[in-house]
């Protein structure tokens, strides 16, 4: 008897016919001999309905209630979820992630998953219930439920998966797999059947949806055999074939996979680009202007420092378009200090990027890529790399049509 973590996203609960689904989905795995955990987000629309609520009343809402009023979506879906369960004969308990009790830190809005008591989880488990548990929610050192940030249940689903050592956790989602880039932009797109644990994270934290990056960080570092599949096929579809459909994120490079030079292409649309102008070129620099912004909780993504002229230089990174206009305000308010001679940015970028850890072994990726570019007319603003992804900062405008010519440059539409 394995047991098995199913985690299923806010399109699979979208309906009380979709939840239905989803439990017999869930009791066809359980009538096999498995023991079950599910981790399921909010419905459809439900989270940002409640965030939206919360700001007709505060522009910033406090953080704190937000997570207050944030997490209850969550809570509405394995309490249905539950008696869709009951409802078809199948003992079932819903917990919410601080009665099992899932801890985190107190960074509202995007905290992190400290430890995890399963204790509760396993004596259900053992008298033969299926447990439901909330995703993207636990509690802090003080009582206060915490969320874990957009995506978040797919992070729950995989941590409660290491915690007790599951034989596999499957994200059932709204597509089949992870795809070469989104179907929607490519229509050439193919699924991947295996898929690294190292290319995948950086699709993730390159703009890829399948998946939350913070989900595919721990499914890495605690090994735990992550599959990505479709909740909005049969229900009823036979174990065997359902157990080996999707897409298997692996932790050994296939033996094919020195053919594959890239796996994948990236885009993430929400990108802005700041820059500050004419700092001096002293030791420090980076700090003084980047300490302020990590201090407001503002992630940095692309970072490049100009070459020095006079003495002075110029700083650029990008920030998520949503934290643009108060990363520009922190840094107006210090730059006297900095002794910047003006701050300017760009919210109308985007981000490219491909992935594959075939590049460790093969030269040319970075020049194949920058000449497809340079044959449609599309300026590079910035470059970032690491061993296995190749990152640009294009104006938006362009995206889909650089996305279309490096799938094709690569051949990625074939097997």
């Amino acid at each position: 008897m394995a047991l098995i973590v199913h985690k299923y996203g806010g399109t699979s609960m979208g309906s009380t016919d979709r939840i239905k689904n989803v439990a017999k989905r869930v009791a066809k795995w359980h009538d096999a001999g498995h023991q079950i955990v599910v981790v399921p987000s909010a419905m459809s629309g439900e989270t940002n309905r409640l965030i939206g609520l919360a700001r007709e009343i505060m522009d910033q809402p406090d953080p704190r209630e937000l997570d207050m009023i944030a997490s209850t979506g969550e809570q509405v879906s394995v309490g249905l979820l539950s008696m869709a369960l009951l409802a078809i004969g199948k003992q079932a308990v819903s917990y919410a992630g601080w009665q099992v009790a899932i801890k985190t830190d107190s960074a509202f809005t995007k905290a992190r998953i400290q430890s995890i008591d399963d204790e509760k989880v396993k004596r259900d488990l053992d008298a033969g219930k299926i447990v439901i548990i909330t995703g993207f929610q636990g509690v802090d050192e003080h009582d206060n439920i915490a969320t874990l940030g957009r995506g978040g249940s797919d992070t729950s689903a995989v941590a409660i998966a290491a915690a007790m050592k599951a034989q596999e956790c499957l994200i059932f989602t709204d597509v089949d797999g992870v795809y070469t880039t989104d179907p929607r932009v490519v229509s050439e797109a193919r699924r991947l059947k295996t898929i690294t644990f190292e290319e995948m994270l950086e699709l993730a934290s390159l703009g890829s949806k399948v998946l939350q990056t913070r989900s595919v960080e721990f499914a890495g570092n605690y090994r735990v055999p992550t599959r990505v599949l479709s909740s909005l096929t049969d229900p009823l579809l036979p174990l065997e074939v359902e157990a080996n459909s999707g897409t298997l994120i692996s932790f050994e490079e296939d033996t094919n996979m020195e053919q594959a030079v890239i796996s994948g292409i990236a885009f993430n649309r929400d990108e802005a680009k700041i820059t500050v102008l004419g700092v001096p070129d002293r030791p420090g620099v980076a700090y003084h202007i980047l300490g302020p912004v990590a201090d407001a909780n503002i992630e940095v993504d692309m970072i490049i420092q100009n070459q020095s002229v006079d003495g002075k230089t110029d700083f650029t990174f990008t920030v998520s378009r949503g934290e643009y206009a108060r990363a520009l305000a922190v840094l107006e308010a210090h730059r006297e200090e900095l002794g910047a001679a003006s701050i300017t940015g760009d919210a109308k970028v985007s981000k490219l990027s491909v992935v594959g850890v075939g590049m460790r072994s093969h030269v040319g990726v970075a020049s194949q890529m920058f000449r497809t570019l340079s044959e449609e007319s599309i300026n590079i603003m910035m470059i970032s790399t690491s061993e296995i992804k190749i990152s640009v900062l294009i104006d938006e405008k362009y995206m889909e049509l650089a996305v279309r010519a490096l799938h094709k440059a690569f051949e990625l539409e074939k097997a």
